[in-house]
């Protein structure tokens, strides 16, 4: 069934970081038509409804139309312990990831997290995640299962670790790669579901496991692959006395063949000048993740220099070492540690990372993560005054990026008005 919604309608035409704030554009007075889960057509409120007769309409008033927010880096099994008081990143790991993902072999357990996971981003404007689950083949079926029954494009993976790390969250290097392989046949390209290969980090897979996950990855190239790299100055000394024949932490993906199009590198802030050039030759995707590295005190991730050098960089919560599951305070996040490297990013661009940026650093860019004819219809309805604070400030705008800049900073789940997932409001 087709329907027309009127708002504020934001569509990109190019990457803000590159082409300026004006490849981001707002039609005030906007309309688009969605039918079997795709945009048809974008436009004036007043063309589209001439064009369209008789076709039903939402009038979302002065609310912004954008598209759904992309997740790219999130481990949802740790939905239960977010905001645990914060250690270390191997104390975090340790004392609350670990023992949390070992309930995740008790497929109801899985299920439940799954569920209640999902449901908490759709109310927050998220369509769309990439995902780490746990060792747990169940972990694996519990978040596609309950994507595919919401309609959601998702991409998750199990996670592999076979060394330093729990009785009961360790499998071998020859069934993770059975036991991924396995799963991706069952969910891979399954209605909106993609498998992720999905190594945990360097330091809990031997050489042998990485081995046989880059053999899978070879064998499977419509896959993307995610893992963890210089999240924290201790952790890459840990790594250098784990492999300390390597040139630097990237050095040890590059050799087992789990550098190139369509790897996904979480967090990537104490980067080396070499690893910068070979990550940007291999066309990898960085993934900021701001509430995680500033509430676990992992450092402040260089977003205007990599994005200036042309890397492909992503937008994500980081749930559960990030602090919140909105998109939008991940946002206020991103622009509050870029001031802190003395650089002022504009909320055009910082929409963008959280859209259309994280979908190309998911190679999915072709499907969601904008408005425009063709594209899959994810979408988020957002009032621009969801607040007293917030109205008070947009009542006060110039431009709409003064309007919509004050929700980025300071909104939550109640700006949400509408999320659509493949055409149906779910939210």
């Amino acid at each position: 069934m087709a329907e027309i919604l009127t708002g504020q309608v934001l569509q990109f035409t190019a990457d803000p970081f590159l082409a300026g704030p004006d490849a981001a554009r707002v039609e005030t007075d906007g309309a688009l038509l969605i039918e079997g889960g795709v945009i048809r057509a974008v436009g004036p409120r007043a063309q589209i409804l001439a064009e369209h007769p008789g076709v039903p309409v939402t009038s979302y008033g002065n609310h912004l139309i954008s598209a759904g927010f992309v997740d790219s880096h999130v481990h949802y099994p740790q939905t239960a312990i977010i905001a645990s008081w914060g250690k270390r990143l191997i104390d975090w790991l340790n004392d609350y990831t670990f023992p949390e993902e070992t309930r995740f072999a008790d497929q109801a357990y899985a299920d439940e997290i799954a569920n209640r996971y999902l449901d908490l981003v759709l109310a927050r404007g998220t369509t769309t995640v990439c995902s780490y689950a746990t060792i747990h083949p169940e972990s694996v079926d519990a978040i596609f299962s309950a994507a595919q029954k919401r309609g959601m494009r998702i991409a998750a993976g199990k996670t592999c670790m076979d060394v330093n790390a729990p009785d009961g969250l360790r499998d071998t290097a020859q069934s993770a790669h059975d036991d991924s392989a396995k799963l991706l046949n069952k969910w891979h390209q399954l209605d909106r579901l993609s498998y992720v290969i999905t190594p945990r980090f360097a330091p809990t897979s031997t050489p042998e496991q990485l081995e046989a996950l880059g053999s899978l990855w070879a064998a499977n190239p419509s896959c993307l692959m995610q893992t963890h790299l210089s999240e924290q100055t201790d952790e890459i000394e840990w790594v250098k006395t784990l492999y300390p024949e390597a040139r630097d932490y990237l050095d040890i993906y590059e050799r087992f063949g789990l550098v190139g199009p369509g790897a996904l590198f979480g967090h990537s802030i104490w980067l080396e000048e070499r690893e910068k050039a070979k990550l940007l030759d291999m066309d990898c995707s960085l993934i900021h993740c701001p509430t995680s590295n500033t509430f676990i005190g992992s450092g402040l991730f260089d977003l205007s220099g990599l994005k200036a050098a042309g890397h492909r960089v992503g937008l994500a919560t980081d749930i559960g070492g990030g602090s919140n599951f909105s998109m939008l305070r991940t946002m206020a996040s991103a622009y509050e540690v870029a001031q802190l490297r003395r650089h002022s990013i504009h909320p055009a661009q910082l929409w963008w990372l959280a859209t259309q940026g994280s979908a190309r650093a998911m190679r999915m860019d072709d499907r969601i993560g904008n408005i425009a004819p063709g594209m899959e219809a994810d979408l988020v309805v957002i009032d621009l005054a969801s607040t007293p604070a917030i109205a008070q400030a947009t009542a006060r705008a110039e431009t709409i990026w003064q309007s919509v800049f004050p929700t980025q900073i300071m909104g939550d789940d109640r700006a949400v008005v509408a999320t659509y997932v493949n055409g149906a409001r779910l939210v």
